[in-house]
C-alpha cells in the first residue's frame, strides 16, 4: 500500500451491527460487530459466500439502511446516527452507489440521459441546460458510451452497457466514494473484464475510493488493494490482496481461496478444495478478537487460535 499509512482515512467503520427483527420473537443477525477503513484513491475488497452480509455492509454505510450499533465515518462526518440537513448532502453528493443488477436500477421509463442527470436534476449541480446536457455526454464518453445513448431507455442496451449507464450515474456526482455492489456478477466474463477495467481507469483518472463488493475472488484480486473476508456478518480476516492470498491465516479464507479453479487443466485435476463446515469447526465467532498478523494483516479469533494458526 502507497502511503496510505501517513493520511487518514476516507471512510471508516467501528464496530457496525445491523440487524433486522422479523416477528416478535426472531432477529436476524446480519452484520455482527465489523470494523474496516478506506483510504483515498484505494478499492477494498469484500468477498464472501452469499448471505455473509457484503451487500447489506453496502446500504448501512450508504444509509439505505440505518445501522443498528457502531460508528461510520465519512470525510470528517459522522454518519451513523440521525444526520444534519447538510451531512446529508454531503453523503449524497460524495458516495454513490453501482447496484447488482443494472436493470432492476435503471427507471424502464426514463431516458438514459435523464437517469443519468437525475442527481444533478436533485442537487442543483448546473447553471444551464446546455451544461446539464454537456455533463451528461462528458460522462457518456467517459464510460465508453455515445452521445445520441442519452435518448434511449434502458431496454434498448446491452447488460454490459446498462451497467456502464449504472457507472455514469454514479460517477456524474464526481464522488470520493463509490460502493460496487456485485456489480459485475450479472454480466458475460469478457463484459466483466471490460467494466473492471473501466472502472480502474477512471479510478486512476479521479482517485476515487472503491468498496467492491463481490464473488468472484481472481476480479477482486485484480482491482482490489486490500481485501475484507466476510463469513455469517464476521470479517473474519482483512490484509493487502498480496497478504491474503499468498498467507491467508483462518481456515475459512484458506477453504475460500483453495475453491478457485485453476485454468491449468493439469493443475485443476490435482487441485484439492479444504472444506469448511463453521458449526463442526469449533470456532466461535463472537469470542474472537483482531490479532495482527503483519503489517496491515489482521485475523480475527482467540489468542490460542491464533498461536495455532501461525505456527
Amino acid at each position: 500500500m502507497t502511503g496510505n499509512e501517513k493520511t487518514e482515512p476516507l471512510l471508516s467503520v467501528e464496530g457496525l451491527k445491523q440487524y433486522f427483527k422479523v416477528s416478535s420473537s426472531y432477529t436476524v443477525h446480519a452484520v455482527e460487530n465489523v470494523s474496516f477503513e478506506i483510504y483515498p484513491g484505494e478499492t477494498y475488497g469484500l468477498v464472501g459466500e452469499s448471505g455473509s452480509g457484503k451487500s447489506t455492509i453496502g446500504r448501512s454505510i450508504i444509509r439505505l439502511y440505518d445501522p443498528t450499533a457502531g460508528k461510520i465515518s465519512f470525510n470528517h462526518m459522522d454518519i451513523s446516527g440521525k444526520m444534519s440537513k447538510n451531512d446529508n448532502r454531503s453523503l449524497r453528493t460524495q458516495m454513490q452507489m453501482i447496484f447488482q443488477d443494472p436493470m432492476a436500477s435503471l427507471n424502464p421509463r426514463k431516458k438514459v440521459g435523464d437517469i443519468i442527470g437525475e442527481g444533478l436534476d436533485i442537487h442543483h449541480m448546473y447553471q444551464s441546460r446546455a451544461e446539464r446536457e454537456e455533463k451528461v455526454k462528458n460522462i457518456l464518453a467517459k464510460v465508453g458510451l455515445a452521445p445520441e445513448h442519452a435518448s434511449r431507455y434502458p431496454h434498448q442496451f446491452s447488460g454490459g452497457q446498462r451497467q456502464r449507464v449504472g457507472i455514469a450515474r454514479a460517477l456524474i456526482m464526481n464522488p470520493k466514494l463509490i460502493i460496487a455492489d456485485e456489480c459485475i456478477s450479472a454480466l458475460d466474463v469478457s463484459i466483466q473484464a471490460q467494466v473492471v477495467n473501466l472502472m480502474k481507469d477512471i479510478q486512476q483518472e479521479t482517485g476515487t475510493a472503491y468498496l467492491f463488493i463481490a464473488h468472484d475472488l481472481s476480479m477482486v484480486k485484480y482491482i482490489s488493494d486490500r481485501i475484507g473476508v466476510l463469513h455469517l456478518g464476521h470479517l473474519l480476516e482483512t490484509g493487502t490482496t498480496e497478504e491474503i492470498f499468498e498467507n491467508p491465516i483462518h481456515p475459512y479464507t484458506k477453504s475460500l481461496l483453495s475453491a478457485i479453479p485453476a485454468p491449468n487443466p493439469i493443475v485443476e485435476k490435482q487441485r484439492i478444495a479444504e472444506t469448511y463446515d463453521y458449526k463442526t469447526s469449533g470456532i466461535d465467532y463472537n469470542r474472537g478478537t483482531s490479532h495482527l498478523v503483519s503489517g496491515q494483516h489482521y485475523v480475527k479469533c482467540t489468542d490460542e487460535e491464533f498461536k495455532n494458526w501461525t505456527n
